[in-house]
């Protein structure tokens, strides 16, 4: 557990690192942006003075130890633009984007699963047909994917809202955009797991001793096919934070994906910085859970561990 945490920790000082070097490399003058943007004309005097109050005239280093100890008790810095705590921002548009990740994810396993127990250790062709519909939704750009389903759903059947709409009813696109090429990627990793657990002594035995077929698929083979998928599901954990500023840019929807993309655009580095160490930290605990959950599904784990 301790490597594990040691881990993770290097993971986010890396992140971190990195961040702040390519803060210092983003062309322009912050004190420039903190005071307006392009378009305000500061005094040499004003601009001397945030350069000084946001410690920007100190040596890089020394920038960067500043920057790390705020890190370490929690301080994301402040917001060039909007003049707020970036923790605040984050936590305030948190919801939504966690939201619409979390409903993707439950809805490309439910897709994969579905495909999987329907279609594989099945007749060849109907195998096929299971194994074709992984490729295609694998392959699906999900910018492209959002705006076939917008067009179609939204504006030719008028089944959804076209953009904005914060209910329940406006995150079917956006979830179904983040879920299926993801429910392609699961189906097509635990294929194979599945079909192998299927001829497997436990599942032969079940069958030998009267369950259905469905009930060694459900009860048995899923189990075990499910471990691989589970290990793509931290990555993807992670990829649904990033991938959601393409979904809440095509909807319209609110999140840390529009916050991401306004301070981008603004060259707000604080924010950008905050969002980006969020998303890695994602990335990390979704795949340390990730880990310490294999124990949970496959329990001869335990002895290796």
């Amino acid at each position: 557990m301790l490597v594990r945490i040691a881990g993770v920790v290097g993971v986010l000082w890396g992140a971190a690192t990195l961040t702040f070097v390519a803060q210092q490399l983003m062309p322009g003058d912050p004190a420039q942006t903190i005071l307006g943007g392009a378009g305000a004309r500061p005094t040499p005097e004003q601009l001397a003075a945030v350069r000084q109050q946001y410690g920007f005239d100190e040596p890089a280093i020394t920038q960067y130890l500043n920057f790390v100890g705020g890190l370490l008790r929690g301080d994301l810095g402040t917001s060039y633009i909007l003049k707020q705590p970036v923790a605040d921002i984050i936590g305030h548009h948190l919801g939504p984007t966690l939201t619409l990740t979390l409903v993707s994810l439950v809805t490309a396993w439910v897709v994969a699963v579905t495909v999987t127990l329907l279609t594989v250790h099945r007749q060849r062709w109907l195998a096929s047909i299971g194994s074709g519909i992984e490729t295609f939704l694998a392959a699906l750009p999900q910018y492209w994917l959002g705006i076939v389903l917008l067009v179609l759903f939204a504006i030719q059947l008028r089944l959804v809202p076209v953009i904005g709409d914060d209910g329940p009813i406006g995150l079917v696109l956006p979830a179904l955009t983040l879920a299926l090429p993801l429910a392609g990627y699961l189906g097509q990793v635990t294929r194979d797991e599945f079909s192998s657990a299927m001829e497997q002594p436990f599942a032969v035995s079940a069958r030998a001793r009267g369950m259905t077929d469905w009930g060694v698929r459900w009860r048995h083979a899923l189990r075990h096919a499910v471990l691989p998928g589970l290990t793509l599901s931290g990555w993807a954990l992670g990829s649904l934070f990033s991938t959601a500023v393409i979904v809440e840019s095509v909807f319209v929807r609110p999140g840390l994906g529009r916050v991401l993309v306004d301070a981008v655009t603004s060259k707000d580095m604080p924010v950008v910085i905050g969002v980006t160490l969020f998303v890695a930290a994602v990335y990390v605990l979704a795949n340390l859970l990730v880990d310490t959950g294999f124990v949970r599904i496959d329990p001869r784990l335990r002895a290796v561990r």
